[in-house]
Parts: C-alpha cells; structure tokens; sequence
C-alpha cells in the first residue's frame, strides 16, 4: 500500500455518512480538548489530536504502525468534550482494525484467539471453570445468612444471566460475592453460563468486529437456549 492513499477515508465529509461515526479530521478545531481529558495523554508522547493530525497530513500508516493506538483506553472522555462530537474512539478502534492480527499487542491476540477456541480469554476447562464456581459458593454458604447458598449455573428460565469478567475465576475470586450475596439476598432468579461465560469481548479492544461479533453471539444464544429474560454483561 502506498503511503499517500488514504486507508482511513478521512477526506469525505458527507454529512451523512459521518451522521453517527464522525471521523473525518475536517471537523477538527485543533483546541486541545481531547488531549486535556485524556487520561492516558502523555504516556510515550500519546495524544489523540496527533492521531487527526496525522490522518490530516495523509500519514495514515504512521498511526497504524505506530503504538500509540494501543495506548488509547477507549474510555470516550475525548469524545464527551469534543465541540464536533468527532467519534475519535471508533476512530481508534478503526486503526486497530488496520493492524495485521498477528502482529496485535500479545495480551490481546492469545486472549482473543483462546476465548474464540475456548469460550474465555484465559483457555480455561469448563471443569476447572465449575469447580472455582462451586467453591466460591461453598465459602459463602459458610457464611452467616447464606446457608445452603449456590451457584446456578445453566439454569433454565432464570431472570437474570450474568456474565463473568475472566480475572474473577482467576486472581479476583472474593470479588465474584458481591454480585451473588446481593442476588442472594434480593431473592434474584439468576444464573451463569458454564460454557462461553466470558465476559471481556477482548474483539471490540482489538478493532475485531467478525469476532465481536461471534462472541456476543454466544451470549445471546445463551438467553436464548436457557429461555432467560434479562442480561447483567458487567464487563
């Protein structure tokens, strides 16, 4: 690809088609606002009115070989303040897109391509991932007001399926009680999927929408083949 084409089509400022995506660097003033309200502004010379900048001075592939990209949070404070309302999170979501998957930051493509083969970013058994389960709910049954507490998993017809973040079957066990002893508590009809339980789409971080998709297709199909009325996707 030749430097000089323009790979992100910022030029075309149809009302139209940027209605709902605003990416074209036109509707840029150059006040600085994204950058003040950026909370990661600064960290190896990241700012995101470079990242228009750039794309205004037809370097499209200087952003996309570049890291600043990956530094971005997609927290959207940049777009709050923006006086254009430029979408400049789906901007960046956009350039991700345009880097080749293999060469995605390390964390996010192995825990994309396991959650893809295994249902979650970490790879973990279903067995494994039931186990942690029924042991949380042991220590809770443990405690005062929660005799005979469990963990529905799969179960059908429920009010409520809420989805699980990976690091709490991980490293962040004791934060999983919070949830259930307030379920508990309310008398929720709630449950957890055992399978496809991943609560992180680590797709939409790398800019993969085929794969977002997929995987929030799973979840639907959850509410779905377990009959459920409502969705809690935390994460």
């Amino acid at each position: 690809m030749k430097p000089s084409e323009n790979i992100l089509d910022l030029t075309n400022t149809d009302p139209k088609k940027f209605s709902k995506l605003k990416f074209s660097h036109e509707y840029c003033l150059t006040c600085g606002m994204c950058s003040s309200s950026c909370p990661v502004s600064g960290i190896d010379g990241f700012d995101p009115r470079k990242i228009i900048r750039l794309a205004s001075l037809g370097l499209e592939l200087k952003i996309v070989e570049s890291r600043w990209p990956w530094i971005c949070t997609l927290c959207g404070k940049c777009e709050h303040v923006c006086p254009m309302e430029i979408n400049i999170p789906g901007l960046v979501r956009h350039i991700r897109s345009l880097r080749d998957r293999d060469r995605v930051p390390g964390i996010l493509h192995k825990g994309l391509a396991a959650a893809l083969k295994t249902g979650n970013n970490l790879g973990l058994p279903t067995e494994d991932f039931i186990f942690i389960l029924d042991d949380v709910g042991k220590e809770i049954a443990q405690e005062p007001g929660y005799k005979n507490f469990k963990v529905p998993i799969d179960k059908k017809r429920a009010n409520l399926l809420t989805t699980i973040h990976n690091k709490l079957v991980n490293t962040h066990t004791e934060d999983l009680k919070h949830w259930w002893k307030i379920f508990h508590i309310a008398k929720e009809n709630w449950t957890v999927p055992s399978q496809n339980w991943e609560g992180t789409n680590w797709a939409y971080f790398t800019g993969d929408d085929p794969s977002m998709k997929k995987m929030t297709r799973r979840i639907a199909d959850h509410m779905k083949t377990l009959d459920i009325k409502n969705l809690m996707w935390p994460e």
